[in-house]
């Protein structure tokens, strides 16, 4: 072996180490497949102060596998994204804690396709999720007749279809809030009072607030939705 295999070896075994000893140092792992994928970059990220952090990447090359590593201190949603140079945004939304997440998706539906299987938070909000692609059907229905209403130019039509429209609102943040308050113990619920129903009346987002357990209302999003709430009061 030359003197310069040698160094490339050694250099390839240290950064092999190094890795090595990067993965056994972190308490959360993202792992899956992105079926008819050949090349790309994958990341791990987060919401920061201002900006999407990263938190890990790979770059895919011929096997759609990827395993990506970070440190989570509590319960918080995640992003996977895709990177393939089309000019487009490819995210898909978890939440994940300690342990191993599982998410195997195609390449050609990234999003919709996606499977995952991973935290209970994460149960619970495609639990959350899959109600309100309920409200979110009916709503897409309201539009439509509203659309051919406007088309026929009948008022009657639309100011009914207005106010079925605006009580399908009132329903889905009803439902939040009750999902939210059902789930005191679970730090879906404050970011669901934060991200899904922070148009809702004030008094409800209190009451998601106030009902949450102690180690909840101690959470990442436990303390935003007071910040939230304090803003609010303060007129911020």
């Amino acid at each position: 072996m030359t003197k310069l295999n040698k160094a490339l070896s050694l250099i390839i075994l240290l950064i092999l180490a190094v890795s090595c000893g990067n993965e056994s140092d972190t308490n959360f792992t993202l792992k899956g497949k992105i079926k008819g994928l050949k090349k790309g970059v994958v990341y791990l990220q987060k919401d920061g102060d201002s900006s999407v952090v990263n938190l890990d990447s790979m770059v895919i090359v011929g096997e759609p596998e990827f395993n990506l590593h970070t440190n989570l201190d509590e319960p918080i949603l995640l992003y996977l994204k895709l990177f393939k140079n089309d000019g487009e945004e490819h995210y898909i939304p978890f939440f994940a804690d300690k342990g191993v997440t599982e998410i195997n998706t195609t390449l050609q539906h990234f999003d919709f396709d996606s499977k995952i299987k991973g935290s209970k938070q994460h149960d619970l909000l495609e639990e959350y999720l899959g109600i309100m692609s309920q409200f979110n059907n009916k709503n897409l229905d309201i539009i439509e007749a509203s659309f051919n209403a406007q088309k026929d130019k009948d008022s009657t039509a639309i100011d009914s279809l207005n106010k079925i429209a605006d009580q399908l609102i009132k329903r889905k943040y009803a439902y939040t809030i009750q999902f939210a308050i059902n789930n005191k113990d679970s730090e879906v619920a404050p970011y669901l009072a934060l991200y899904e129903a922070r148009n809702a009346n004030p008094v409800y987002i209190d009451s998601v607030y106030n009902n949450l357990t102690p180690d909840v209302k101690n959470s990442l999003y436990g303390k935003k939705l007071k910040e939230a709430i304090a803003n609010r009061k303060s007129g911020q």
